[in-house]
C-alpha cells in the first residue's frame, strides 16, 4: 500500500508538472498565467498573492527539518516524502486552477528569430531542472525510493552532497532552470510578471533556509562547496575573484 502511495504521487507530479509547463507558457490548458481575471486588478492581485503565500508556506515548512520531525510522528517515514509530494501537487493545482491574470502588457517581442531564442530559453529552463533531479537523486525528491525500500525491507542509504554535472557551475540548478523557464517569455504580460517576480522571490528565500539544513547536514564540507561555486549566477564567484587578484597585483 505504501509503495502504490508513492507511484500514485509521482504519477500526479507527472500531470501536475506538464501543466504547469503550459500554465506558465501560456499554452493550449483552459487557464493560464495570462488569463484574465473575472475581478478587479485589486481583487486579482490579492488572491494571486494569497495564492503564492500557500504555496510557499506548504513548499517550504514541511520540508523543515523541525516540521519533520514532528510530522514523522504522524507519518510513516517511508512516505512522508510522498505525502510531501501529494501535498505540493494539490497546492500547485489550485494556484493554477484560482490564478487571476492581469492583461496589461509589459512587454511584447515581435522580431521572429528573437521568440524563437526566448522559447528557446523557456524550453531550456524546465530541462535544466528536470535533468538537476536526477544528478541530486529523482527518485528521492519524489518518494520513490524511499516506498521501494520499503516495500522489500532494505533500509535507505544516508543522502550524499552532489556536487558535480550541473552542480559544480551552480548550487542550485534546479532553482536555477525555474527563475530561467518563469521569465522567458516573448509576451510579459502583468499576471506573468506578477507570478515571475514572487516565485522568484521565495526561490531567494527557499534557497537560505535549504542551504540551513544543508550545512546542519553536511557542515564543513558544504561551507567549503558554498564558498567555490556561486548560488545561482554561473561563474559569478571566479569573476569576482579574478578581478580581486587583479587588483592586488596592481596594487
Amino acid at each position: 500500500m505504501a509503495f502504490l502511495y508513492g507511484v500514485i504521487a509521482y504519477v500526479m507530479f507527472l500531470g501536475v508538472f506538464l501543466y504547469a509547463i503550459a500554465f506558465v507558457g501560456g499554452l493550449v490548458v483552459p487557464v493560464t498565467v495570462d488569463t484574465p481575471s473575472h475581478f478587479g486588478t485589486g481583487q486579482a492581485i490579492v488572491i494571486d498573492l494569497l495564492l503564492l503565500g500557500l504555496f510557499g508556506i506548504q513548499h517550504s515548512g514541511m520540508a523543515r527539518r523541525a516540521f519533520k520531525k514532528v510530522w514523522t510522528r504522524i507519518v510513516a517515514p517511508p512516505i512522508e516524502r510522498s505525502t510531501y509530494v501529494y501535498a505540493t501537487n494539490l497546492v500547485l493545482a489550485l494556484l493554477m486552477w484560482k490564478w487571476q491574470g492581469l492583461e496589461y502588457v509589459i512587454w511584447n517581442v515581435h522580431a521572429p528569430a528573437l521568440r524563437i531564442v526566448i522559447w528557446g530559453m523557456f524550453v531550456l529552463g524546465w530541462l535544466l531542472l528536470l535533468l538537476s533531479t536526477f544528478v541530486v537523486s529523482h527518485t528521492d525528491l519524489f518518494g520513490l525510493r524511499q516506498v521501494y525500500l520499503h516495500l522489500v525491507n532494505r533500509l535507505p542509504k544516508p543522502f550524499t552532497l552532489k556536487t558535480g554535472s550541473f552542480y559544480s557551475v551552480v548550487r542550485h540548478p534546479l532553482y536555477l532552470g525555474f527563475v530561467i523557464a518563469f521569465w522567458s517569455t516573448p509576451t510579459m504580460t502583468g499576471g506573468h510578471l506578477l507570478f515571475s517576480f514572487v516565485a522568484t522571490s521565495y526561490i531567494l528565500v527557499a534557497i537560505q533556509l535549504e542551504e540551513r539544513d544543508l550545512i546542519h547536514a553536511f557542515g564543513e564540507r558544504y561551507r567549503r562547496y558554498r564558498g567555490q561555486v556561486p548560488m545561482l549566477i554561473p561563474f559569478l564567484r571566479r569573476r569576482r575573484r579574478r578581478s580581486e587578484t587583479d587588483t592586488s597585483v596592481q596594487t
